[in-house]
């Protein structure tokens, strides 16, 4: 055993001498790629130029959704929890006609940082926004709610008689007749920045009568905070909204006279059965009951 150990050792020296020099010459050729850190550069700066095309896409689609207009009379520009519904309240329009003025496919995709035209295209903004200014439509309350809902507007004496007869118009002074939507205390009244309607308490199922004459331009729960909303609309100046209602009576594009039932009381959307009643000038909420007859 002695003997062939003397023979084959130096074999064996010979084929451990060669594996140590390949080890070496490995060692040396992962000397010379590249490190791992410029790799993890590399993607880094990928992920930045990608970051700046996303930016450059947003400046386009921006720019696509009428970003030019924007600050522009007769535009609105879309923020943060805004639907459709509560745009056309808070600017006086049917949501439908902003809908139609702006060619919108989906009514349900508007986007933050989205320009919408709030007035009809043939409409002067400033001009509509001066007739406002100017009082162009007068309101008178009725002496009780529980007039005939066929009842007709009276023109009233003075030098504005002659006007009251034209066609509804923001331009042209129209007579807006109002009367009390439903029985009941009031147990929160008008605050712009907290209440911008008035809340009269009631029982379930009594009968919600429209304020005014107008048409429906939205009757459903699809703003947050409203429940089970009407909305009417009496002229292209004022609108009347009512939430909370147990149960709807009436449909979008119906017309409606005042006195008319309209819905139920409920609390929908509340803590209690109650009426939330506004009325909105050029969409700007007003105190409606300096528009309401004296109970």
């Amino acid at each position: 055993m002695l003997r062939l150990n003397n023979t084959f050792y130096p074999g064996m020296r010979s084929v451990l001498i060669a594996s140590f020099v390949l080890i070496l010459n490995a060692c040396s050729t992962m000397r010379s790629s590249p490190a791992p850190v410029e790799d993890k550069k590399g993607v880094n700066s990928q992920g930045i130029w990608m970051s700046v095309g996303m930016a450059k896409i947003g400046a386009s689609s921006a720019s696509a959704l009428g970003a030019e207009n924007a600050g522009k009379p007769g535009y609105y520009t879309v923020k943060q929890g805004d639907t459709l519904i509560r745009i056309g309240l808070d600017q006086g329009q049917n949501w439908r006609d902003i809908v139609k003025w702006n060619n919108l496919d989906n009514p349900n995709n508007i986007e933050v940082g989205q320009v919408l035209r709030v007035q009809a295209p043939n409409s002067n903004a400033s001009t509509n926004a001066s007739a406002t200014d100017n009082n162009a439509v007068l309101v008178r309350p009725v002496a009780s709610a529980s007039q005939p809902s066929n009842a007709t507007s009276t023109p009233a004496p003075g030098p504005n008689t002659a006007q009251t007869n034209k066609p509804l118009s923001s331009e042209t002074a129209d007579e807006i007749v109002f009367s009390w939507p439903a029985n009941g205390a009031l147990n929160a009244y008008f605050d712009e920045i907290k209440n911008k309607g008035i809340d009269i308490v009631g029982k379930a199922g009594e009968p919600v009568l429209a304020a005014a004459d107008g048409k429906v331009v939205y009757a459903g729960s699809g703003l947050r905070g409203y429940g089970n909303l009407i909305i009417l609309k009496h002229n292209n100046t004022y609108l009347s909204a009512y939430a909370h209602n147990q149960t709807l009576l009436v449909k979008e594009d119906q017309s409606i006279k005042r006195g008319q039932k309209i819905a139920e009381m409920g609390n929908t959307d509340s803590d209690q059965v109650k009426l939330h009643f506004e009325v909105r000038k050029q969409g700007k909420p007003i105190d409606p009951v300096k528009m309401l007859p004296p109970r």
